[in-house]
């Protein structure tokens, strides 16, 4: 390459950097993360999984975590370490002389920030074969793990879906995007990595005996290592008139379409205030001629959030024009030529509908294991260990349909929904399988956007007992602890980053936060929270 290629240029002084900053620089017109922890680095500026600006994020060792999404990145080599996001930080070559910082890069590494790991293919000598069940995050990560780590083997993602690796997430909170623009990888991507997509396969029957999956269509596959992430499916109604049309569950792109198209002008009724169902609606509400959410408890995602989070979500979407019916249960769905057009409330009110929308939760997809020796809880949910392991030797499981121990909980087993978790899943079930033996460590980490404002939840708060709240709930800025045997198990935020993200890499530390600690925070300034 030649000397037109690169570029060198004078950042900052050293002395003007103190240990610890983050600070953004701008290199040919491109903006770059300049760091320093014992040594200067200089990385991509923006998270690669949301463009979020990084100068902003949590710098704790060598572990820079993203302030909105929780993403973290290894601040010296900018490879990723926590999920959500699928690629690392650019690197770029920093030099210091006679006091002063440069920065040396490549006019087209600046032009991509984003670095995608290197891999390996397939090599025919390699008998091994991982199956891996379901073609979400869980699945893809572990298949890109796989690669990452130097498996030669023949690595095949079989889905029920006719879609590439998609972000689910989406689906209720950008409901206008073409499949193809949730993608997350190309196809181009995995037949270069030698990553084999069946789509449309769905199985039906595992024989851990023989190391064989039956799949629907008749077709048998053999396995070495079985990756179950089957993901979930929402629960229907089971009330009369639930056979009618325009009654819609939320599982794919094409739903997300039909129900945007069915919706728009007309009167739209959402069984359930959950996350997926408040962010239909507020997505929905300038759109829909009337938008009416129905659920049994007071608040919005109560039993999670609780009632002052789920209180100020609910008087946001009030607030334009959404109306909500709490403390409700539906009757019956009434209907003319067999569509809907009217939802009844079992305290005899009436609402007009020309579409119903059902949030009322999911249920793992492990159907198809009736009858195998693999081990699941009382909710159909796939029982495995920290290394993602069943208690069948070489058949792990991630994702939705997995329910695992719980650092939060004491290692007590929980399936916890969120896409970061199925992404670290994934990442572990690969090394397991390499027999490079890893175990799970990570803190729970989601939001839920609606109207721009994204609530940010890390954490497992389950179970707790009282909350501590900081900032105001009316004036939207406020963060959350969900506080249980006297520590913090959870913390949620609206306008207060990089809070949730500086109190998740806190508890992935180790350390326990008081109840004390949390009543005597100051949201503009923690310093028992302060980056070491």
């Amino acid at each position: 390459m030649g000397c037109e290629d690169t570029v060198t240029v004078e950042v900052c002084d050293e002395d003007d950097f103190r240990d610890g900053e983050l600070r953004e620089v701008v290199v040919a017109g491109y903006p770059l993360l300049l760091g320093s922890r014992t040594r200067f680095s200089a990385r991509g500026s923006r998270c690669p999984h949301c463009g979020a600006p990084l100068w902003g994020g949590v710098l704790r060792g060598n572990r820079l975590r993203c302030p909105c999404y929780g993403s973290c990145f290894d601040i010296h080599t900018g490879d990723i370490e926590e999920y959500p996001g699928l690629d690392c930080l650019q690197c770029y070559q920093v030099t210091v002389e006679n006091g002063k910082v440069f920065v040396t890069a490549r006019i087209k590494d600046l032009e991509c920030s984003v670095r995608v790991k290197e891999a390996s293919g397939r090599c025919l000598l390699n008998t091994e074969t991982v199956l891996l069940l379901g073609g979400g995050v869980a699945a893809l990560i572990c298949a890109e793990t796989l690669r990452q780590e130097g498996f030669t083997g023949r690595i095949i993602m079989a889905t029920r879906e006719k879609h590439l690796p998609y972000d689910r997430s989406k689906l209720s909170k950008e409901m206008n995007l073409k499949p193809e623009d949730m993608y997350l990888r190309t196809a181009e991507f995995l037949d270069a990595r030698c990553i084999e997509h069946w789509a449309e396969r769905e199985a039906v029957s595992v024989d851990v005996q023989r190391q064989k999956v039956r799949f629907k269509d008749g077709s048998s596959q053999k396995y070495s290592h079985l990756l179950i992430a089957t993901g979930s499916h929402p629960h229907s109604l089971e009330k009369p008139g639930a056979d009618l049309q325009n009654i819609c569950l939320l599982q794919t792109p094409e739903d997300s379409k039909k129900i945007l198209e069915l919706s728009t002008g007309r009167n739209l009724v959402i069984i359930g205030a959950s996350f997926i169902g408040m962010e239909i609606a507020a997505f929905l509400a300038d759109k829909a001629a009337a938008v009416s959410v129905v659920e049994k408890k007071e608040f919005p995602f109560q039993s999670v959030l609780g009632p002052q989070v789920g209180g100020v979500a609910m008087k946001m979407l009030q607030n334009v024009g959404v109306k909500f019916y709490m403390k409700e249960e539906l009757s019956e769905l009434k209907g003319e030529y067999g569509k809907v057009t009217e939802v009844v409330l079992q305290s005899g009110i009436k609402i007009p509908a020309d579409v119903v929308v059902v949030g009322t939760g999911v249920s793992p997809n492990s159907e198809f294991l009736k009858g195998t020796p693999i081990a699941r809880d009382k909710s159909g949910a796939i029982l495995v260990d920290l290394r993602m392991q069943t208690n069948i030797p070489n058949v792990y499981a991630a994702g939705d349909v997995a329910a695992f121990p719980v650092a939060l909980l004491k290692g007590k087993p929980s399936s916890i929904q969120h896409q970061q978790v199925a992404e670290a899943h994934g990442h572990i079930a690969a090394f397991n399988m390499l027999k490079e033996w890893k175990e799970l460590h990570t803190v729970p980490f989601f939001w839920t956007t609606m109207l721009g404002e994204s609530i940010r939840y890390a954490g497992y708060g389950k179970g707790y007992t009282e909350t501590v709240v900081k900032g105001s709930l009316e004036d939207l800025r406020f963060l959350v602890f969900y506080i249980k045997d006297g520590y913090v198990v959870a913390a949620a935020s609206l306008n207060c980053d990089p809070m949730v993200p500086l109190i998740a890499e806190v508890l992935w530390s180790g350390r326990q936060i008081s109840k004390e600690e949390a009543e005597a925070c100051d949201i503009n300034s923690i310093p028992w929270l302060a980056p070491t």
